[in-house]
């Protein structure tokens, strides 16, 4: 089969379109699925680019759909045909955080699914949801889950309850899309005022240009009123947690789910002690998570926004492509 590799110690001129050995066939409790798409997420950058560092010839991302080959004796949840995606915590089948890394995450700790096929356990898997292509599910289990368990699971959202969202990456714009199916209002920040008016057409009731305005927190924290936003998504870390405090309301909810500005914070302890804010990590979720999100989806109809589209052997095209930050919505591979 055909595999995107990256060689050690990574960097995007070290991914390499190789032929390797097909999957086994699958033992008891084990499927093989034909893999039809796969998506990128800023944890599979990591990998790529070496800050993540992985085995030699690692096959690469965490996130993929498909349609089922065959399937090992004892299996009860998928029959040869059906519909598939990813998880990338296999391990974690229920119940609150049981995971603090990625040794066994596909793409990262064990071999992904920027491939032709791939075998794994039953439970590594869920059904695609009702009317999803592909490419669709194959967005879902990283970026929405991280959405769906941040702001349902960990918050959680109630109707009329205002949430920030930074960005118009994978993360932020199904948060946006939870937000408005619950009945929440969402303000939504960005660098880039055409990003601005997609975000407003998807429902945003404000927008704020952070570039044009530095203390976009506070200029949050005065749209609702002097009262605060109750959850925020913050996707920036270092970059943005205090003006993320500057928006909440006291009491409220910060839900840090990426690093993108960085890995350092300086906070100022004053707004953390006076404001009283829960501030919760919020890494994917597990398998119930991504079964009870699917669920959510179909219910209320929603679609992921692909933004873009690559062949697999562009996956290096991809990445760079990621990288500039000019995508709106999830990149995906069609396989």
């Amino acid at each position: 089969m055909k595999a995107m590799t990256l060689a050690a110690p990574g960097g995007l001129d070290q991914i390499k379109l190789v032929e390797r050995a097909a999957p086994p066939a699958p033992a008891a409790g084990e499927i093989t699925i034909r893999v039809e798409a796969c998506s990128l997420n800023f944890h599979d950058l990591g990998v790529a680019n070496g800050r993540s560092p992985t085995k030699d010839g690692r096959i690469l991302l965490s996130d993929g759909a498909g349609t089922v080959e065959a399937i090992g004796s004892d299996v009860t949840d998928f029959a040869v045909g059906d519909r598939v995606m990813s998880r990338i915590f296999p391990q974690w089948l229920d119940g609150p955080p049981q995971v603090g890394d990625f040794s066994l995450s596909p793409g990262d700790g064990v071999d992904g699914f920027a491939c032709e096929s791939v075998t794994a356990a039953e439970t590594a898997f869920t059904h695609v949801p009702a009317g999803y292509s592909s490419a669709e599910a194959a967005t879902v289990m990283t970026a929405g889950l991280t959405a769906w368990r941040a702001l349902m699971v960990n918050g959680p959202l109630h109707p009329d309850d205002t949430i920030l969202v930074q960005g118009s990456g994978g993360v932020s714009i199904f948060a946006l899309q939870i937000a408005k199916a619950v009945g929440a209002r969402v303000i939504a920040t960005s660098s880039s005022d055409e990003k601005l008016e997609r975000l407003r057409e998807l429902g945003a009731a404000h927008v704020i240009n952070y570039r044009k305005e530095p203390q976009w927190g506070k200029r949050a924290f005065e749209w609702t009123g002097g009262t605060g936003v109750d959850h925020v998504i913050d996707v920036g870390g270092g970059d943005t947690l205090a003006q993320s405090l500057s928006a909440v309301r006291i009491g409220g909810h910060i839900a840090i789910v990426g690093l993108l500005g960085g890995l350092a914070v300086d906070l100022p302890i004053i707004p953390i002690l006076s404001k009283q804010a829960r501030m919760q990590g919020c890494l994917v979720g597990s398998r119930a998570d991504q079964l009870n999100f699917n669920t959510f989806l179909e219910k209320h109809k929603i679609k992921p926004i692909i933004g873009s589209s690559f062949a697999l052997e562009d996956l290096a095209d991809a990445f760079e492509f990621q990288q500039k930050g000019a995508h709106f919505g999830k990149i995906v591979l069609e396989v």
